[in-house]
């Protein structure tokens, strides 16, 4: 993998951009470009062009651009940007015509429905030379940030853990998917669980089932064990039909490393028990808890003060603005993408997986598929898959 530069946007003007998608995630995304001080909505583009207007006049919002073609709306209101908010299926075809157009792109997760297109598109952002970023949403957050902070203090990190029981009726087709806790949701703590360890997965063992009571066609509930680089072991469990007692949307948190525990509960400030160093002299618990949380309140970078979407458009901005790789960037993001693929193989065949297995698979599975001589140009200059073994 060549290093990873783009364009940065000169000047203080607000950024602007063309959004794609104007349903109920696409609204979301309306109402914080509208209010961001750093960025102007200028297009909407929907092959539903009645509900893009909807959309627009439902936020209050008019002068924007609308239009069923990406790179005709850019035309037409001089974007500087885009916004990707439609269903993953459309995500691989929606973010090469952006980046072809010369436009960086932040899009919501997942990057593609595969691995295979999520290489592809890495590729394309390297052809285009435009970056593309994935908005990992959850990871945006002040206290899993604090929590990141206190691991960092606790030496290598031995086993961490996440509990995730929530019961929601959503109806549709979330509860017609096959694999639906690990497709739909678990890429959120997989992706943050890359960010608290600062390392990439090796391999996983999962199990999945379908509880007597669920009201899911496909399994709601699964249990994986995955082996990182560094050698720690992140346990994840999880339903989408636990009545009672339910977590936070994050999940619970626990961690042991050398220097002692923490803990997180998905929403408030986590907590840190430390062990005595190998010098019998005690730690300041309180000294701890305050420099922690004054480094997590004050923040580093544009998303220190912003949460979930907010985060997000906030680190893409910056990146614009400063060339700084965000942490979504495509080629690192690929390997949460990876971690949801290689966790339903497992599940699937009753065997631990190893990710450099499924990454291998999804790189050949790219050449075959590619039908961009210059990005299966760049596919075939790698070697292996991201250019990285």
């Amino acid at each position: 993998m060549s290093t990873v530069s783009f364009p940065v946007l000169a000047g203080t003007e607000p950024i602007r951009v063309v959004q794609v998608g104007a349903g109920g995630m696409g609204r979301n995304w309306i109402r914080l470009l509208a209010d961001s001080p750093d960025v102007t909505l200028v297009g909407l583009v929907d092959l539903n062009v009645a509900a893009a207007e909807a959309a627009l006049a439902d936020a209050g919002l008019s002068g924007v651009v609308v239009g069923t073609s990406v790179a005709e709306v850019a035309a037409a209101s001089d974007a500087q940007a885009v916004v990707n908010v439609t269903i993953p299926a459309a995500h691989h075809p929606v973010n090469v015509e952006a980046l072809f157009a010369g436009l960086p792109v932040l899009c919501e997760k997942p990057v593609a429905p595969t691995v295979a297109q999520g290489l592809s598109l890495a590729a394309a952002a390297e052809v285009s030379g435009q970056l593309l970023m994935i908005s990992q949403s959850r990871r945006y957050y002040r206290t899993l940030a604090a929590f990141r902070e206190q691991l960092s203090t606790l030496g290598d990190v031995g086993v961490i853990t996440t509990e995730f029981f929530k019961a929601p009726h959503f109806g549709g087709f979330r509860e017609e998917m096959e694999h639906v806790l690990l497709v739909d949701m678990a890429i959120h703590p997989f992706d943050a669980v890359r960010y608290l360890l600062d390392q990439d997965p090796v391999s996983v063992y999962c199990e999945e089932f379908n509880p007597s009571w669920s009201w899911y066609s496909g399994d709601a509930a699964a249990t994986a064990v995955f082996e990182f680089s560094g050698g720690a072991r992140y346990v994840y469990t999880g339903s989408w039909c636990a009545d009672g007692l339910e977590t936070s949307w994050n999940g619970t948190w626990r961690a042991n490393a050398a220097g002692g525990s923490a803990r997180w509960d998905g929403e408030n400030d986590p907590v840190l028990e430390r062990v005595a160093p190998a010098d019998g002299v005690a730690p300041d618990p309180v000294a701890d808890a305050v420099g922690l949380a004054g480094d997590a309140a004050s923040g580093s970078g544009a998303a220190a003060s912003a949460e979930e979407i907010g985060g997000a458009l906030a680190e893409f901005v910056d990146a614009l603005r400063t060339g700084t790789v965000p942490s979504g960037e495509v080629h690192s993001n690929v390997y949460s993408l990876a971690m949801v693929e290689a966790a339903v193989l497992s599940s699937s065949t009753g065997a631990k997986v190893r990710i450099a297995d499924v990454l291998d698979a999804a790189y050949a599975e790219a050449l075959a598929a590619e039908r961009r001589p210059d990005v299966t140009a760049a596919l075939e200059g790698w070697g292996v898959p991201l250019g990285v073994r």
